[in-house]
């Protein structure tokens, strides 16, 4: 991915804002733990070998604060980014990694009602893309007229649902889209998520897949959202179409979590309220010169993201180094790219990039899960390399 790709100009959050990342630097094998503040990247791994440490601090804003003769300056944020959207192979220069590390990756499904038509479609159609098209002009009417205005796991939901299944219309999607309970999974493993710049993966083998461009809390391990990012929940719909019990297979692969740039901290400026008004700009742009653009409202995200949050962590479930939850996403493209009645697939090379203007933009090129590079950094490398740097 070249430079002339993207405009540095948009890449990181208008207004600035305190930004946490990681950056793998030429020659070292030890992720960066790197701080932006005023526009200059700091390096603060001197003080804190993790992210997920930094952000369990007790004032993770108060604790990003550059101390002079501990962290040295990198330069500025935006070369950062230039830096990294230069081949990965090119390892002579740094690179942005997925600003969270030890945290737990999790997402939250179908939170967004315009968008539980497609999943009901994928399950109706078994994953079969070529019957999609039918089934949504025969269901859509009935599931928006049942469904408008409706909040989850309130009365009127329940009667909706009850109306919807005497229809022959019940769905698993339909009990974490309107039920009381939300859809919490496993996304990624810690440290496998890949950041600016990097490759996303699908599988050979799926043929109907999409980007889901999200908003992603970073929670500390106290339940406290501390801040928020941008990422990829890069899902392949035909697998999970064939069966909700399949979803590990369709969104935990190689390459098939982006998360970046970076962390936005939560300061008086930018919030939990500014995440619920956001707007999530997506661009997909192929080799063959297809482009697909769409926007996701948060605004109408049908569960609010403290309820999520709650629903992740607290005392029926611990995380001590954090965790990053993904938000959900209203996209679930029917534009046909291939052929009629098909709607959209990835090709190879497509270049994907989400952005909204207070967390910056994310950019990723698709590939094949096995083509790109394999996780092989995991936990028992970061303490074999912490150890060789702090003997």
């Amino acid at each position: 991915m070249s430079e002339q790709d993207e405009s540095l100009s948009h890449l990181l959050p208008v207004d600035g804002g305190t930004l946490v990342g990681r950056l793998r630097l030429p020659g070292s094998d030890l992720p960066r733990v790197v701080v932006v503040s005023q526009g200059h990247a700091y390096d603060v791994s001197s003080r804190y070998l993790t992210v997920a440490q930094l952000l369990n601090e007790k004032n993770a804003l108060v604790a990003t604060q550059p101390i002079a003769h501990l962290d040295p300056l990198l330069g500025s944020a935006e070369a950062l980014i230039r830096d990294s959207l230069h081949p990965r192979a090119e390892s002579s220069v740094p690179g942005l990694l997925a600003p969270c590390d030890l945290q737990a990756v999790k997402a939250s499904g179908v939170t967004f009602l315009i968008s539980l038509q497609e999943r009901v479609i994928e399950e109706a159609v078994r994953g079969d893309a070529a019957r999609a098209q039918e089934i949504r002009a025969r269901l859509k009417p009935e599931i928006d007229a049942a469904l408008r205005g409706v909040r989850p796991g309130t009365p009127a939901a329940e009667r909706a649902k009850t109306w919807l299944i005497e229809r022959g219309l019940w769905s698993q999607y339909l009990e974490v889209a309107i039920g009381p309970d939300a859809e919490i999974f496993t996304k990624a493993q810690p440290m496998s998520s890949v950041g600016f710049g990097s490759d996303i993966g699908i599988l050979r083998s799926s043929v109907w897949n999409n980007p889901e461009p999200e908003i992603v809390l970073a929670i500390n391990a106290r339940g406290e959202v501390i801040g928020a990012t941008l990422g990829n929940d890069v899902n392949l719909r035909d697998i999970e179409g064939r069966s909700g019990l399949l979803l590990g297979k369709a969104k935990d692969n190689n390459g098939s979590c982006a998360i970046g740039p970076f962390i936005r901290l939560f300061d008086e400026t930018f919030g939990i309220d500014e995440v619920r008004s956001a707007e999530v700009e997506l661009w997909i742009r192929g080799t063959d010169r297809f482009e697909l653009r769409a926007t996701s409202h948060m605004s109408l995200i049908s569960r609010d993201p403290l309820d999520l949050a709650r629903q992740a962590i607290g005392p029926h479930h611990q995380y001590p180094d954090g965790l990053m939850l993904f938000l959900g996403s209203m996209f679930a493209p029917t534009q046909d790219r291939d052929e009629a009645g098909k709607g959209f697939t990835h090709h190879l090379g497509d270049v994907v990039t989400i952005r909204t203007p207070r967390l910056g933009t994310l950019v990723n090129r698709v590939s094949y899960c096995d083509a790109i590079a394999p996780w092989t950094y995991g936990l028992s490398a970061l303490l074999r390399s912490a150890r060789a740097v702090r003997p």
